[in-house]
């Protein structure tokens, strides 16, 4: 082996952890693909779904919300308007005819049992925010079927304002906070986002649950794979050029030009 394929045993070396790497990185963003795929499609089928019954109380403290995240339900009960939460929430792509900053309106509905379940009764923009847009008039009133989507408590970012309960002021729609807040003592691990109602003014506007997952997996995976790839070229591009300088001048190193034009 002549001095300069010696010299490349390191780089090759390198370059084949940095591909075994990348290529790796894609094959695990593949995998994520599939995982996200399954789950899109699996939300899009409980949405869509006919409602079926609340689980039953004594199943509560063993649900995983993987399991019902997003499964459409029906339940009867009577709301507390006393109890209200009003968490900000900025709806940029509304689906009623309400949108910008608001708030979503949790409101706790007890069921025959005594238990009860927060539900969040629909959006209201900010400048609504008064008695009658949050009022339990008509349908509201009395004991009412709620139609909607259970959906677990909301993960708080680096950027969420911390919640105040004190004020009246939420963030995130964390369920066992505003339950303790509220002084509820029996109430679901989850909460229900109601079905938007027959009335397109009505407030608060239901039906405005956000389904979307950020899918770019592909992209990733693409995009490991292609600096793999590139990485390989790279090493086999400088290879040669080394094998092909160690023919010309016989395994020695080109000579080096002093400045002195041969002289």
């Amino acid at each position: 082996m002549s001095q300069r394929a010696r010299s490349l045993v390191a780089p090759a070396l390198a370059t084949v952890v940095g591909v075994a790497v990348l290529v790796s990185l894609g094959v695990w963003q593949l995998q994520r693909l599939a995982w996200k795929e399954a789950l899109i499609a699996a939300v899009e089928s409980r949405v869509h779904a006919a409602p079926v019954d609340l689980p039953a109380e004594a199943d509560w403290p063993r649900l995983n919300p993987t399991d019902y995240e997003y499964r459409h339900v029906h339940v009867a009960g009577v709301y507390d308007a006393s109890r209200q939460a009003l968490v900000f929430r900025a709806l940029g792509s509304p689906r009623g005819r309400y949108g910008g900053p608001g708030y979503l309106v949790m409101t706790p509905l007890r069921l025959a049992s005594g238990a009860v379940v927060l539900v969040n009764r629909g959006f209201v923009p900010q400048d609504r925010k008064d008695k009658a847009a949050l009022s339990l008039s008509g349908s509201g009133a009395g004991e009412t079927v709620v139609v909607g989507l259970m959906r677990a408590s909301e993960d708080r970012t680096w950027f969420t304002p911390a919640d105040n309960p004190a004020s009246g002021q939420w963030f995130t729609r964390d369920v066992e906070a505003m339950a303790r807040a509220m002084g509820l003592s029996r109430y679901a691990p989850f909460s229900i986002d109601a079905d938007a109602g027959a009335d397109p003014a009505e407030l608060p506007e239901g039906g405005e649950t956000i389904v979307a997952f950020p899918n770019s997996h592909l992209s990733y995976a693409m995009t490991w794979f292609g600096m793999a790839l590139a990485l390989a070229g790279v090493f086999g591009a400088y290879a040669v050029t080394q094998l092909r300088a160690g023919e010309k001048y016989g395994g020695r190193s080109a000579p080096v030009d002093d400045g002195d034009g041969g002289r």
